[in-house]
């Protein structure tokens, strides 16, 4: 019974190490950047000074009230595998602007499931504490329901992804490039 099944786990444990070896060759690359900007790339490059770029090293939040800098941290967090913290702190940050009472619980029943739920399809990292506080907060959704996981998160990527993100490939390349364009 178990040898026909055989050839077809084979098959599909090669596919799975096939896509995984692709995953793992993500780059930290100023082009990968450039793929996901909000513009076609050489128009916004050309918008994007290099005093604004420079900016993004003075805090955390300048970086994400930034267009270019959120996109540029967003495919630095790709290349970690962690732009679900982002993905959620987006998320909420949408959902505090919610003037529809009827349309609150949904959204945050999608945002909960999405990423602070055990198992979660895009699970953020937050602590069994706070993780209980929002599903007691679900019960009535208001806009702050969210407010402890959301800090805790937007810390996280403070303390721990940003440092990384200003010594990496993507903001050093995207410096150069803007310095480039200057000589």
């Amino acid at each position: 019974l178990l040898t026909p099944l055989l050839p077809h786990t084979d098959h599909r444990n090669r596919g799975m190490r096939t896509r995984l070896g692709c995953l793992s060759h993500k780059s930290d690359s100023y082009n990968d950047f450039t793929a996901i900007l909000p513009d076609k790339p050489n128009r916004a490059l050309k918008r994007l000074s290099t005093e604004e770029a420079t900016r993004w090293a003075d805090s955390f939040d300048v970086l994400l009230s930034h267009k270019y800098g959120l996109a540029a941290f967003r495919a630095f967090l790709k290349t970690e595998f962690s732009e679900e913290n982002l993905e959620f702190w987006l998320a909420c940050e949408d959902f505090k602007k919610t003037r529809s009472t009827a349309k609150l619980a949904s959204k945050a029943q999608r945002i909960f499931e999405e990423f602070i739920d055990v198992q979660a399809p895009r699970e953020v990292n937050i602590d069994f504490q706070t993780r209980e506080l929002t599903r007691r907060n679900m019960q009535e959704p208001s806009l702050s329901c969210f407010d402890q996981a959301q800090g805790k998160v937007h810390s996280l990527m403070e303390k721990d992804s940003y440092p990384r993100f200003l010594r990496s490939k993507i903001y050093t390349d995207l410096l150069s490039q803007t310095q480039r364009r200057l000589s």
